[in-house]
């Protein structure tokens, strides 16, 4: 298991989100399968259809494990690994019937978390070299936000707010509902949940009031190139231990000129909201019994 999938949290997590897509895949039974006679044994080999960062090796691990623990898996490259086309990830060997049954639960999750580990490397590659790291955000699938930005590690992004629990953002509508960015991150500090505090920003007025409200960190939402490197400069004369925040309809074609800012984060939805599955296919051989 991946260094990154090895806290108490995560693990149990992983077992969970298995437990979960099983049922809901193979309920009572996998009809099909039973047409396969018992003793019959297979090798199955996932292959990648499209150059891709392999993730999710853990989740099938567990896929296999818990659909049937005499399965045996053998993975020809490593977890955050670059794979090209028509490379074979690993060979799966056990009963047919039960490698048939884990086929599509397997797939799912290696299809979402390398095609997410692989979006994180594009934007991880097109920053290179600057100050700037890239992060993920909350827009997430429900119930898959610990694999998402598992995957987004793997790819070498970080990992922004787990979710509302572990840190405070304060938006537009909180600002407006708190009284003003002053009021917010000075109920914030009081509260003393010893998180980081963050504010997002729409303008340059709105930048020098946060640079002034004690917060630990500005998001520069929406910003344009222009503004964002006055909000850099701003930032050197205010506050120059204040990170900044860059966000909002960021792309690989654009990412490069606002890391060069001298923002310090940049959070990308994309990297979780819009991701297209990498084309896996699971390839079956059977074997004399």
């Amino acid at each position: 298991m991946s260094e990154a999938c090895s806290q108490p949290s995560l693990a149990q997590y992983l077992i969970t989100s298995v437990t979960l897509a099983l049922a809901e895949d193979v309920g009572t039974g996998d009809l099909t399968a039973e047409l396969v006679p018992a003793d019959q044994r297979a090798r199955a080999r996932i292959v990648t259809r499209e150059a891709c960062v392999v993730c999710g090796q853990p989740w099938c691990d567990e896929v296999l494990r818990q659909i049937d623990d005499s399965i045996e898996v053998h993975w020809q490259c490593s977890e955050g690994q670059s794979a090209h086309a028509e490379q074979i990830l690993c060979e799966i060997l056990g009963p047919a019937r039960s490698v048939l049954t884990a086929e599509r639960t397997v797939l799912n999750f290696m299809q979402l978390l390398s095609a997410t580990a692989t979006a994180a490397r594009r934007y991880v590659a097109a920053v290179a070299g600057t100050r700037a790291t890239i992060l993920d955000t909350r827009k997430t699938l429900p119930g898959l936000r610990l694999a998402q930005k598992y995957a987004v590690q793997i790819g070498g992004g970080q990992n922004h707010r787990i979710g509302l629990f572990d840190a405070i953002l304060i938006k537009e509508n909180h600002i407006l509902s708190a009284g003003g960015i002053t009021a917010a991150v000075r109920t914030a500090i009081e509260r003393d949940h010893d998180v980081l505090i963050e504010v997002e920003v729409e303008t340059l007025e709105q930048l020098k009031e946060g640079l002034a409200s004690g917060a630990h960190r500005l998001l520069l939402d929406n910003f344009s190139l222009t503004d964002m490197n006055r909000a850099v400069i701003l930032r050197g004369e205010r506050r120059a231990n204040m990170a900044l925040e860059a966000s909002g309809g960021i792309t690989l074609d654009t990412v490069r000129s606002i890391a060069d800012t001298g923002v310090d984060f940049i959070s990308i939805g994309a990297l979780t909201k819009d991701v297209a599955a990498i084309d896996l296919s699971m390839r079956f051989e059977l074997l004399d019994n």
